[in-house]
């Protein structure tokens, strides 16, 4: 009889647990920064066990996540925040495939997000959305596939635009 009442009160114990850890939730989005968590942050799960176990393996098999953390990049600084001055290069780093079709379509949430994260006003928007879809050709087949020379080359594409031109860039 005094098994059972173990067992219960154990039970009981492990439910509470339960309980509060989901009243409060979890913000923990996995294996924190590197190649692994910026390759597989698409996943609109993240806490689920799949994304969690190819983020860790990939920071694991590449070594990203330690370099990451040592020399501040993937992601990763010694404050836990990605650098304010990268956060475009990430996006377009993370996002390259679905930003690359919204570029050829001239319009998409990859593209509205880029242009955000570029600086253009929600007035100018539409004809950043132009200038970049027929520029398609020459933006992303430059040779290039680096999120830093498509940034680049945006950058010089806005330049040589009347009103583009204007906007100073805040990545």
């Amino acid at each position: 009889m005094n098994i059972w009442k173990v067992i219960m009160v154990m039970t009981l114990a492990g439910v509470s647990q339960v309980g509060i850890a989901m009243a409060y939730g979890n913000p923990d989005t996995g294996p924190g920064c590197g190649l692994g968590k910026l390759a597989w942050s698409d996943f609109k799960r993240q806490k689920d066990i799949a994304p969690q176990v190819l983020m860790a393996t990939t920071n694991g098999t590449f070594g990203s996540q330690t370099f990451g953390i040592s020399f501040g990049t993937s992601g990763c600084t010694n404050d836990g925040k990605v650098w304010a001055e990268h956060k475009t290069e990430f996006f377009v780093a993370a996002t390259f495939e679905n930003l690359a079709g919204d570029m050829a379509r001239g319009q998409g949430e990859h593209l509205t997000a880029l242009a955000i994260l570029l600086g253009v006003p929600t007035d100018h928007q539409q004809m950043f959305f132009t200038l970049v879809q027929e520029r398609y050709r020459e933006l992303i087949d430059r040779g290039e596939t680096s999120p830093s020379a498509l940034i680049k080359a945006l950058d010089e594409a806005m330049a040589g635009h009347p009103v583009l031109a204007k906007v100073e860039a805040a990545h």
